[in-house]
C-alpha cells in the first residue's frame, strides 16, 4: 500500500458496496454510492455494479453478511471485476477476510480518497501531507491486513530481542510518521513566514464541497488561470492571488474541496494547508445548487469548518450553477410567472437563512458576477474601515 504509485490500472472494472443501517437510509446509501462512483471515475476506475444490504449494524468480520458476500463472490468471478470498493471504512481484519472470500482487491472509501489525493498532490507540502495520512491510515490496520512491508532497514540493531515482524513494521511506520510530521512542521514554518509577508491585506478564502466550481470562480474574480476540472479534488494545494476591485486590494485563496466521510487523518494532515481558511477575514462558501442534496453538502462543509476552528468566520454564500438548477427545475411548458415565483421563493428562503449574505450565480455563464464583485467589495471595505480606519488607500 505504501509503495504503490496508484490503486488502479487504466479503466479497471470496479464494484461498489454500501450498507443500509440505522444511521444510513436506503436513499442516502444510493446517493453515497453515486458519489463513490464519481470518486472511482476520478481515480481511473469504472464502476459497473452496486450491491447494498440492510443490516442493523456492520458485521465485525466481513462488514456485510455471509450470504451477501457469497452473492458478490459469484458476480465477481464471472464479470472480470478487478476491485471492490466499500463506501464505509473497513478495519484491517475486515479487508483481509473479504479479500480471502472474494479473491479480489478490496478497499474502502478512505483508501480511495487517499489514492486520489496522492495522484493530485503536486507540491512538497501536499505530497508530505498525503503520505502522512496514508501511514496514519495504515498503522491501526497492520495486524489485520498484514502483508510484510518492504524492509526499510536491515542488519544489526534493526530488531530488538523477541520482536516479531509485525512489531518491527509498526516501529517502521511510527518512525516514518514522526519523520513526516517533522518535515511537515518545517514546511509549515515556511508557509507561515510567507503568509506574514503578505502585509495588511484583507483575506478572502473560497470554501465548499468538492466540484462545486470554486476554481472557476477563483479564475473569474482574480483573472488568473487556476486549474479547474469536472472531477473531485481538482485542487489540493491552496492558491492565493492578490486581487484589486476598484483600487481596493485583497488576497483571494482557493482551497481543497470538502467531502462527506473525509478520512479523519486527511483532515488532520491538511490542517496546515487550511490555515488560509482559519486566517481569512471572509469565507466565500460556494454551493452547487443544482445538486439534489446541496443542503446536506452545505452541512458537511460547515461541520468541517468547525473541525478546523473556522466556524465563526463571516460567510458570504454563493449559490453556483443556477443555469443547471433552472434546466433541472423548469419544464418547457412552465409559465414564466411560475418560474419567477419559484425563483423568488428560493431567493427569499436563503436571504432569511443567511441574513442577506447570499449571491446566486452561474460561474460558467458569468451570470451575476458583477453583483458578486460589488457585494464582496462592500464587505472588504467594511473590514478595512474597522481594522485600518486611518488608511484611506485601502478603503477608496
Amino acid at each position: 500500500m505504501l509503495n504503490k504509485k496508484t490503486i488502479f490500472q487504466k479503466e479497471e472494472r470496479a464494484m461498489l458496496v454500501g450498507l443500509v443501517h440505522k444511521d444510513q437510509t436506503e436513499l442516502q446509501v444510493q446517493e453515497y454510492l453515486d458519489e463513490l462512483a464519481f470518486l472511482a471515475e476520478t481515480a481511473g476506475a469504472l464502476a459497473v455494479k452496486r450491491f447494498t444490504q440492510k443490516l442493523p449494524h456492520p458485521d465485525s468480520k466481513t462488514f456485510i453478511g455471509k450470504g451477501k458476500l457469497e452473492e458478490i463472490r459469484k458476480y465477481v468471478q464471472g464479470k472480470n471485476i478487478r476491485i471492490v470498493i466499500f463506501d464505509d471504512e473497513l478495519s484491517g481484519s475486515q479487508i483481509t477476510n473479504i479479500e480471502k472470500a472474494l479473491d479480489v482487491k478490496t478497499i474502502d472509501r478512505s483508501d480511495l480518497i487517499l489514492d486520489i489525493f496522492a495522484r493530485r498532490a503536486k507540491t512538497a507540502q501536499a505530497k508530505t501531507q498525503v503520505e502522512l495520512a496514508q501511514y496514519q491510515y495504515l498503522l491501526p490496520r497492520l495486524r489485520g491486513m498484514w502483508k510484510h512491508l518492504e524492509r526499510l532497514g536491515g542488519g544489526i540493531g534493526t530488531r530488538g530481542p523477541g520482536e516479531t515482524e509485525i512489531e518491527t513494521d509498526r516501529r517502521i511506520v511510527r518512525d516514518k510518521i514522526s519523520l513526516l510530521r517533522r518535515k511537515l512542521a518545517e514546511i509549515d514554518k515556511q508557509s507561515l513566514t510567507q503568509r506574514k509577508e503578505r502585509g495588511e491585506f484583507i483575506r478572502v478564502a473560497l470554501v465548499g464541497y468538492t466540484n462545486v466550481g470554486k476554481s472557476t470562480i477563483m479564475n473569474l474574480l482574480s483573472k488568473s488561470d487556476v486549474f479547474a476540472e469536472n472531477k473531485l479534488f481538482a485542487t489540493l494545494d491552496t492558491t492565493t492571488r492578490k486581487v484589486v476591485f476598484e483600487s481596493t486590494p485583497f488576497l483571494l485563496s482557493d482551497t481543497v474541496g470538502f467531502i462527506r466521510k473525509l478520512p479523519h487523518h486527511l483532515v488532520e494532515s491538511f490542517k496546515s494547508t487550511l490555515d488560509e481558511v482559519r486566517e481569512a477575514d471572509v469565507l466565500l462558501h460556494v454551493v452547487d445548487i443544482s445538486h439534489p442534496n446541496y443542503e446536506e453538502q452545505m452541512g458537511v462543509v460547515n461541520h468541517t469548518l468547525r473541525e478546523i476552528g473556522a466556524a465563526e468566520k463571516p460567510v458570504l454564500t454563493l449559490f453556483n450553477k443556477m443555469d443547471l438548477y433552472e434546466k433541472q427545475t423548469f419544464d418547457e411548458w412552465l409559465e414564466e410567472s411560475t418560474k419567477k415565483e419559484i425563483l423568488e421563493d428560493l431567493f427569499e428562503k436563503w436571504e432569511r437563512e443567511t441574513q442577506g449574505n447570499v449571491v446566486f450565480i452561474a460561474a460558467l455563464e458569468k451570470r451575476n458576477i458583477r453583483q458578486l464583485r460589488q457585494v464582496l467589495l462592500h464587505k472588504i471595505k467594511e473590514f478595512y474601515r474597522i481594522r485600518y480606519p486611518y488608511k484611506s488607500e485601502f478603503i477608496f
